[in-house]
């Protein structure tokens, strides 16, 4: 296996609503999420409750994670490129928070690279933001503060396709097309998670699309790296 790949753990977090009763809301939540529901409600006539059931899932504060899906390129019996998976979820924030820090503080934090798509702007800030809020002390692999530009070991393969120009957002799944890679929306995409979740109660659905959605990360970093496997076997660990 090129050493370049052994040490990188690719991520893909989803997240939702932090509740799907707005009435059981803390007051001050409701207060503030009314001030982030303004710069909604210019688009279309809809209540904050409406706007908090669509669009708290991907903030942070108004939000909470529910998996945690990651890969890890291995070598094979057979001396193939192979990735390796495995997901983090449930009902608990807390718990899997925690299942997936201890996960990483096993891997060296010096060799340790991160990979996500969009990730400094969305899945690393979310998930050291909910942990604080849960009360966990942020792993070294997530902890930036204090840190240089250059000592962060974090990757992101749209910062790598943007080549600078840092106005152009591509999707994952819009790379994904144009490169080839088997898509990972089969039944279900990112606007339909928050539904799937509190309206059909089907977390493993959601779980098994985050693990697709990290499969075609690793396959997508492969191209942009213009690595070229023969093949590549991918094996989930429960």
């Amino acid at each position: 296996m090129i050493p370049e790949l052994r040490d990188i753990l690719f991520l893909d977090i989803e997240t939702v609503a932090s509740t799907n009763d707005y009435a059981t809301l803390d007051e001050r939540i409701k207060t503030q999420w009314a001030r982030k529901a303004l710069f909604f409600k210019r688009e279309r006539e809809q209540t904050d409750e409406q706007i908090f059931h669509e669009r708290a899932g991907i903030y942070a504060e108004f939000g909470k994670v529910i998996c945690i899906a990651v890969g890890k390129f291995i070598e094979t019996e057979t001396g193939d490129l192979g990735l390796k998976t495995k997901a983090y979820y449930g009902d608990n924030e807390t718990t899997l928070l925690c299942e997936f820090k201890s996960m990483i503080e096993k891997m060296d934090p010096v060799s340790l690279k991160l990979c996500a798509h969009n990730g400094k702007e969305f899945d690393y800030p979310y998930l050291c933001r909910r942990m604080l809020l849960n009360g966990i002390a942020l792993p070294a692999a997530l902890n930036i503060m204090g840190k240089k530009s250059w000592e962060v070991q974090h990757l992101d393969t749209l910062d790598m396709w943007k080549f600078g120009d840092y106005k152009h957002y591509t999707s994952l799944d819009l790379l994904a097309s144009i490169f080839n890679i088997p898509t990972s929306k089969d039944g279900i995409d990112g606007s339909q998670v928050n539904a799937v979740y509190y309206q059909d109660n089907d977390l493993p659905k959601i779980k098994d699309y985050c693990v697709r959605d990290v499969v075609v990360l690793a396959q997508l970093f492969l191209k942009l790296k213009s690595v070229s496997p023969t093949s590549l076997t991918v094996r989930h660990s429960e």
